[in-house]
């Protein structure tokens, strides 16, 4: 399967989030996201750095489980990693805030 080649982030956003309907899927990304910045904070707030070792592991780990069990579908990381990368932040901030709901409505 073919997708459009994303070149700017505002294009690629709509498409990630296509990517991540499921509501275990966005719960997982949601947690995995939300430790990546504990992990990171904690590193720099205790001058201790194997904190950051465990960044991409976790933030993967939480995500790619999202994927292959519950969204079923291969994760952007592997075509668009910068543009996935911020996704993951961009959807974080938007469930935290209210702007995305963790509960997509597939009824059309």
């Amino acid at each position: 399967m073919t997708h459009k080649k994303f070149k700017t982030l505002k294009e690629f956003y709509p498409f990630y989030l296509s990517e991540h309907r499921n509501l275990t899927s966005r719960i997982l990304h949601f947690i995995g996201t939300g430790l990546v910045v504990l992990l990171f904070a904690t590193a720099i707030l205790f001058h201790n750095f194997q904190f950051l070792l465990a960044i991409p592991v976790v933030g993967y780990g939480f995500a790619w489980i999202g994927h292959y069990f519950f969204e079923k579908n291969k994760p952007a990381t592997f075509q668009y990693p910068m543009f996935s990368l911020a996704s993951d932040f961009m959807l974080f901030w938007d469930l935290l805030s209210g702007q995305q709901p963790f509960r997509v409505d597939d009824k059309k």
